[in-house]
């Protein structure tokens, strides 16, 4: 980024859905450039139990399932599990199942041949273009500040404010590595 640019090349986000079904869940969105890994992932993390049942309440995230949708695909099932023996002492484990891409096509060949076979299933309906508007448009008047940031590093100091408990889930460049 050139040092007098105001363009944002970062943004970070915490949105609520007004529904009773997602009342109180927070979603959080973090997106730039020249981030340390170059990865599309959703990491939806389960609420702790009141009574922890092994010995470490403080060892980290609770339960998750992880999403990984680009550049490959996976999905990783996250929980702690007892080692073995007496003590009810737990260990970070990570189920993962990864797709095995045969010859598939491209994704720009996959969306130029549904286009031409007249397949719209990859295409944004009229109605949720539409509601996306109707999200972004109330700010796109609103002047943010820009914070700079390094190369290779998560962002700003600035977006860890808008993070919950847990703090941000920073993908791994092999998506089959367990998260910690």
């Amino acid at each position: 980024m050139a040092a007098q640019s105001q363009i944002e090349t970062f943004a970070a986000v915490r949105l609520l859905v007004d529904s009773p079904r997602w009342e109180g869940v927070p979603f959080y969105i973090r997106t730039g450039k020249c981030l340390p890994v170059t990865a599309t992932e959703i990491m939806v993390r389960f609420k702790r139990p009141p009574q922890p049942v092994l010995d470490d309440p403080d060892a980290g995230p609770g339960n998750y399932v992880r999403f990984r949708l680009s550049p490959e695909i996976v999905i990783g099932l996250g929980t702690r599990g007892k080692q073995p023996g007496e003590a009810m002492t737990g260990t970070r484990i990570e189920l993962v199942a990864v797709e095995q891409a045969g010859d598939l096509m491209t994704p720009y060949e996959r969306l130029l041949g549904d286009a031409a076979q007249g397949d719209a299933t990859l295409f944004a309906r009229e109605e949720a273009v539409e509601a996306q508007w109707r999200i972004v448009d109330p700010i796109l008047g609103n002047v943010t500040p820009v914070h700079p940031y390094e190369p290779n590093t998560w962002g700003p100091a600035e977006a860890d404010r808008i993070i919950g408990p847990g703090g941000w889930h920073n993908p791994l460049a092999t998506a089959t590595t367990a998260v910690a």
